[in-house]
């Protein structure tokens, strides 16, 4: 057949470079060399493996299918590491040691955890020469950003959903883009926050560093805004409904004999002491968490666990397994990062007080502190709609910089800006989700895939560094003739990748909604503190004249001066025992009330809590994989019983009848829609809904090879008696 017929599903845009055919794909089945022969493609968006086989009723039925890419497909930004296969040796592959030597076996390494292994042995040499070097130039040599396959797609395709048109498809579903005077004061406006507004930066005047619009304290000045680039100016994040606020910065690198950035930096922290009870807490963060690259090390120890070649090596990898995950530190970095955003939680709910958070770039860790801060005290972002605005505001036009620390461009300059820092922040989100399920509107899934679609290259929201980066790009202008804006989707538009009954798995069937309330009760009523909501009054210590602060404010701030202004700015440390103590008695004091699914959540930090993401780390893997049974078994089962409450409930309601219910959240919502449809006890098992092909076997077997090896040995008797060499108390 033809290369189209082998390949009929091209994307609009997307070019076949080079191709093999009788290329053999290896199973993770053992050490043996079983397989499936088909063509390996290699094109402008992905490598492409195309069985020669037929695929089989259960594939092509297949429920959670992505319309970009299938089960064989590696997009190239989604290439981790490239190996040849050199006789018994395995050799890690870069651009420059592929000119004349070609391996027989290619070895593919992906950042969602996939390992793709390839024969050459049997395709003409000259074609396997060709897919080698093709592969590796692609997926490895530094390229422009043109070159990404999004400006290809978006040229080609008639997708419907413009820039322009998606964005307004995203207001009519209240994800806000926060690429608008309009969003953001919308934002402020829900979480009565009394800052001001900035728009001088929508074409990028002020700094290319900062957003079209952002919001500053109220007192900060208009040449202030321009006087370190962005650097060491407070954006405002969000809003307590005491009228305290979390901003955040990039610290300004200050001179012991630069008098005026000291001067500059002491007028900021006073601008948002104004913004409530003239009181502000700095937090840098460059000195209490781990640093970027920090961060980036112990990543790439940590998904070494998970890259299993075969089977063999998982299994002898299983005796020391957990041990040795804890020690990566991956583990303790969410730890920490959920600690910190505790500390700084509490200073808002508790101390009442505003909070600045500071970095060197103001746009790393500060966007995974700020998000989490504002995830557990409004429930407004734990909606898949409120979430998805909390990433534009925080991450996207909060100017992280996607596309250095995910280096899609392979650029030999930019390896040490990599770090999966918007990774981190889903780790974290996830532990939240797991331990407070019913009260995230989306599901384990909707992280799992939003983790993947990252390293998908044809969405805007992960290609660009900043709201400059992004405009200069999309409106760039070709020498003949001026370019109107380029049609790119945002990763919002679900639609680009799954049909409605795939983003249906997106939302928790157990999301207990908020109860409608009576408006007619609460009008234009503002209360002092609602901390009662989340914590019992005698939780903690009410300050001593209290209400003199409120009231007496402005003679205050008359008295002290600039020049006093330290003895109201603290720097709470982790690592201070008084900081400790006082989250502790915090979290103890929330843990003792009613857990309100929309009030205060707090996670919990202790050992065995913070647990492996197990559906995006274990899903490729087979021997892990529980037919028929893991969570999503529990959780097929809950939604069919919630989908029956409900159908009683419709058919009293038809009948005149009401039922009313003392419990404080609302009755959840059950989508069984996705996981009816995933009854096949063939297909329903704990990978789902990320199904590969597999012939299932209902007894479990150690691989041939270690079994005889462990016979040999003689370590077949007592296996199961060995213990692990880590300490029990730090297993995941």
């Amino acid at each position: 057949p033809s290369r189209k017929e082998k390949h009929p599903d091209l994307l609009p845009g997307e070019v076949v470079f080079c191709s093999a055919s009788t290329v053999l794909k290896y199973t993770q089945d053992d050490l043996s060399q079983r397989g499936v022969f088909g063509a390996l493609l290699c094109t402008n968006f992905r490598v492409s493996f195309v069985s020669d086989e037929a695929p089989t009723e259960e594939m092509v039925r297949t429920l959670f299918k992505n319309k970009l890419y299938g089960e064989n497909d590696i997009p190239l930004s989604c290439v981790d590491n490239i190996y040849g296969g050199y006789e018994d040796k395995k050799k890690l592959i870069t651009g420059g040691l592929v000119k004349n030597k070609y391996p027989s076996k290619i070895i593919i390494h992906c950042k969602d955890l996939r390992v793709f292994q390839f024969s050459l042995s049997f395709s003409k040499e000259e074609d396997a020469k060709k897919i080698f070097q093709g592969i590796v130039h692609h997926c490895l040599e530094p390229k422009s950003l043109r070159c990404l396959f999004a400006f290809s797609y978006c040229e080609n395709t008639s997708y419907p959903g413009s820039y322009s048109y998606c964005r307004e498809h995203l207001r009519k579903n209240q994800t806000v883009m926060f690429d608008s005077v309009e969003d953001w004061t919308q934002d402020m406006k829900r979480t009565k926050g009394n800052c001001r507004l900035v728009s001088e930066n929508s074409n990028f005047e002020l700094s290319p560093k900062l957003p079209q619009f952002f919001i500053v304290p109220t007192n900060v000045s208009d040449e202030d805004l321009t006087k370190y680039q962005g650097k060491g100016l407070p954006m405002w994040c969000w809003s307590h409904h005491s009228g305290c606020a979390l901003f955040k910065t990039a610290s300004l690198p200050l001179i012991q004999e630069d008098n005026v950035a000291q001067t500059y930096t002491e007028k900021m922290l006073t601008a948002v002491a104004h913004n409530h009870l003239y009181s502000v807490k700095t937090e840098d963060l460059s000195d209490t968490l781990p640093a970027v690259q920090d961060i980036l090390l112990s990543y790439n120890r940590f998904k070494q666990f998970f890259l299993i070649d075969n089977t063999t090596e998982f299994w002898m990898s299983d005796m020391k397994w957990f041990s040795s995950l804890d020690n990566c530190g991956w583990l303790d970095i969410i730890r920490q990062c959920l600690q910190k955003a505790v500390e700084v939680v509490e200073c808002l709910e508790k101390e009442n007080t505003n909070v600045l958070i500071m970095e060197e770039g103001g746009s790393d860790l500060c966007c995974v502190i700020s998000s989490l801060v504002q995830l557990m005290l409004d429930p407004y972002y734990r909606t898949l709609l409120g979430f998805q605005s909390l990433v534009q505001k925080e991450w996207v036009a909060g100017g992280h910089a996607f596309l250095d620390r995910s280096n899609h461009l392979h650029l030999k300059d930019k390896v040490e800006s990599q770090s999966p820092v918007f990774l981190l922040f889903l780790e974290c989100v996830w532990q939240l989700q797991q331990q407070h399920g019913p009260a995230f509107q989306f599901s384990e899934t909707y992280l799992t895939v939003l983790s993947d679609s990252v390293h998908v290259p044809v969405f805007t929201t992960f290609l660009f560094n900043n709201d400059s980066h992004r405009d200069n790009i999309l409106r760039a202008e070709t020498p003949h003739k001026p370019r109107s804006p380029l049609n790119c989707p945002t990763v919002w538009d679900w639609s680009v990748q799954f049909d409605c009954k795939a983003q249906d798995l997106f939302t928790n069937p157990l999301y207990a909604e908020k109860p409608k309330q009576d408006t007619s009760v609460r009008k234009s009523y503002r209360p002092k503190h609602l901390r009662q909501l989340s914590l019992p009054s005698s939780a903690f210590k009410t300050p001593p004249k209290k209400g003199f602060f409120k009231d007496e404010a402005d003679n205050l701030k008359k008295i002290l001066g600039v020049k006093r202004l330290s003895r109201w700015m603290l720097s709470p440390s982790s690592d201070s025992p008084q900081t400790s103590s006082s989250v502790r008695e915090f979290y103890e004091a929330w843990q003792t009330k009613h857990l309100d699914y929309h009030g205060l959540l707090l996670p919990c930090l202790d050992g065995p809590s913070i647990r492996v993401w197990m559906q995006r780390y274990l899903r490729w893997i087979h021997d892990v994989q529980i037919l028929g049974g893991g969570p999503v078994a529990m959780l097929s089962k809950v939604s069919e019983i919630l989908g029956e409450v409900q159908e009683l409930q419709r058919q009293l309601d038809r009948h005149g009848c009401t039922l009313t219910s003392n419990h404080k959240g609302a009755r959840p919502r059950a989508k069984t829609v996705a996981v009816n449809a995933a009854r096949s006890s063939v297909r329903l098992s704990s990978s789902f809904p990320f199904v590969t092909s597999r012939n299932w076997s209902f007894k479990p077997a150690i691989p041939t090879s270690l079994l005889q090896s462990l016979m040999v040995t003689g370590m077949a008797g007592n296996l199961a008696d060995r213990e692990d060499d880590g300490d029990p108390e730090s297993l995941v």
